[in-house]
C-alpha cells in the first residue's frame, strides 16, 4: 500500500487519567516508529508503575488495517484493549500508541464499566496531546560535474528541496530531502540536468 501524502501523529507523550469506584487509569499516548519502539515504551511504564494490576494498550503503525493492534493484559477480553484502539482510529493517528495503566480500587467494574474506564483514560492523554500533521519524505544522494551546476539549481529552486549535506568541488555531492508526494516529478526533473547515483 502506498503512502498517503500526509498523516496525523502525536506530537510527543501525553498523559491523562480517569478514576472510578476507587480505581485509576492513567493514560499515555507516545508517537512510535516500529514494533521494538512500542515493546521499549510497554516495559518503561512497567518499570515505572510496578503495582500496576494491569497496562493495557492499543497501537497503529502503518496505514492497513493490520498494523493496528490491542492487548487486554488480562482485563476480560474487549474490555479494553478495543476501546483504546478505538480511540486511535476515531483521532486518525499513525504511529501511535496509547497505554492506560490501571491501579485497582477493590471493586470490580464489570465490562461496561471497564470499557467506560479504557476509554476515558485513552480520551483523557489524547486531549493533554498534540495531534501534528506529517508529511512522508524521501532523501536522494546524487552527484555531477560542476559544469551542471546551474541547471541543478534552477530545479532547487522551482521545488520545496532541502539540502541536507553537500559537497562542492569539481564533482559536486549533493543529499537532498524533499516531500514523497513530489518525489517522482523531482526525480524526473533532476535526470533531465545531471547524472544521478542513489
Amino acid at each position: 500500500m502506498s503512502l498517503p501524502d500526509s498523516y496525523l501523529s502525536i506530537a510527543q507523550p501525553a498523559e491523562g487519567s480517569y478514576k472510578d469506584k476507587g480505581s485509576k487509569f492513567i493514560g499515555y499516548v507516545f508517537p512510535v516508529k516500529d514494533l521494538e519502539d512500542i515493546k521499549e515504551q510497554i516495559n518503561s511504564l512497567k518499570e515505572l508503575h510496578p503495582k500496576a494490576r494491569h497496562i493495557c494498550y492499543a497501537y497503529r503503525l502503518g496505514f492497513t488495517p493490520e498494523e493496528a493492534r490491542s492487548n487486554d493484559d488480562g482485563e476480560p477480553a474487549g474490555s479494553a484493549g478495543k476501546p483504546i484502539l478505538n480511540t486511535i482510529l476515531s483521532n486518525n493517528v499513525h504511529y501511535s500508541l496509547v497505554a492506560v495503566v490501571r491501579y485497582f480500587g477493590g471493586t470490580l467494574l464489570g465490562v461496561p464499566g471497564l470499557i467506560q474506564a479504557y476509554k476515558e483514560a485513552s480520551l483523557a492523554a489524547f486531549s493533554a496531546a498534540e495531534i501534528i500533521e506529517i508529511e512522508p519524505v524521501e532523501t536522494l544522494e546524487i552527484r555531477f560535474n560542476y559544469a551542471q551546476m546551474n541547471e541543478f539549481m534552477k530545479v532547487i529552486k522551482k521545488y520545496p528541496i532541502q539540502i541536507v549535506e553537500q559537497e562542492v568541488n569539481n564533482e559536486c555531492w549533493y543529499l537532498l530531502r524533499f516531500a514523497k508526494r513530489i518525489a517522482r516529478e523531482v526525480q524526473m526533473a533532476l535526470k533531465n540536468v545531471v547524472k544521478m547515483r542513489y
